[in-house]
């Protein structure tokens, strides 16, 4: 058995060529990394030159608030791009009417669909690595393990998977590229902002409840509010940072001092959008090729036979 065909198949190997070979790619990787490398500047500069006439010193609390910033900028960054490289994969075969010849040949449709979403999430994840050496001016000053750089790192592969799957699925769907774009970018708009507008929406509600009812703070415990915020990729991640942090946005301080929140909130990230990544890739390998209606609801039902004249007949 050839692994080496099982898994580089044709279409990814030509999927690899087109995106690590144009100019484009590299010009997109050098604007990604100084894009990055900017905020690292920027947030270096006005900490140590700004104030006090540059006399402060880059502490590991800075060094620490440096990593959270360049992390939250990356991946804002990948919000943007992630979509737009997996968007468009299968209705622009379609478009070139290239769609129809890559059916017809051997690769099945799981392979099609996952070798376009491996390959441009390839060509992305080497842009997220060639930042490395800017987040290794965070451990010139501490305050940072290596095992939060691998785990953000690991949260960022997941976050593409994420946008990608949703990408591939909405450009099976549609058939104009465009619009697949738009809806993909709605989708992750939802994922990344709405999500978060509506904790702070229900907490805003908890709390002027509380305090209309005359019922101290340290007496409530509404451990319901937080699954909102586990469904946003910020609220995930800045619970890799701070294991706290999920107990106090599910809001149990009113228990016991050994209160413990229902579930992290990049644990519930992970189980949620995991189902969302099978169920779109499912979808999208079913949708990629055209099925006859007989297929999909059972065997067609057999046509009447015409009735043939018989010779009696006088026509």
């Amino acid at each position: 058995m050839n692994w080496s065909r099982k898994w580089i198949n044709p279409v990814m190997d030509k999927e690899f060529r087109l995106r690590m070979r144009s100019p484009r790619s590299m010009l997109s990787v050098l604007f990604y990394v100084l894009a990055l490398g900017a905020v690292a500047m920027g947030f270096i500069y006005i900490f140590l030159y700004l104030g006090q006439n540059g006399s402060q010193r880059f502490d590991p609390t800075r060094s620490q608030m440096m990593f959270y910033v360049l992390s939250f900028a990356q991946l804002i960054l990948i919000a943007f791009m992630a979509p737009a490289l997996t968007a468009g994969v299968i209705s622009s075969e379609r478009e070139k009417q290239t769609l129809s010849m890559l059916l017809t040949t051997q690769q099945s449709s799981s392979t099609i669909v996952l070798s376009k979403l491996v390959s441009s999430l390839s060509f992305m994840t080497l842009i997220v690595l060639a930042t490395l050496p800017i987040y290794s001016i965070v451990f010139l000053y501490g305050g940072i393990s290596p095992k939060q750089l691998i785990s953000v790192f690991l949260f960022y592969l997941f976050v593409m998977l994420l946008l990608g799957s949703l990408g591939v699925l909405f450009s099976t769907l549609f058939k104009r590229t465009i619009i697949a774009i738009i809806v993909t970018y709605g989708v992750g708009l939802v994922i990344f902002l709405v999500t978060g507008l509506l904790y702070i929406f229900f907490v805003g509600i908890e709390v002027r409840n509380m305090y209309s009812t005359g019922t101290p703070p340290i007496t409530q415990s509404y451990s319901w509010i937080g699954y909102l915020l586990g469904l946003n990729p910020a609220g995930a991640m800045i619970s890799l940072f701070e294991p706290s942090f999920s107990k106090e946005m599910f809001m149990v301080q009113g228990g016991t001092l050994n209160s413990k929140a229902p579930i992290e909130l990049w644990q519930e990230f992970v189980i949620v959008y995991s189902v969302v990544i099978v169920v779109s890739l499912w979808i999208a390998i079913r949708r990629i090729r055209p099925v006859r209606r007989g297929k999909l609801f059972g065997k067609p039902k057999a046509s009447k036979p015409r009735e043939v004249m018989s010779e009696d007949s006088g026509v």
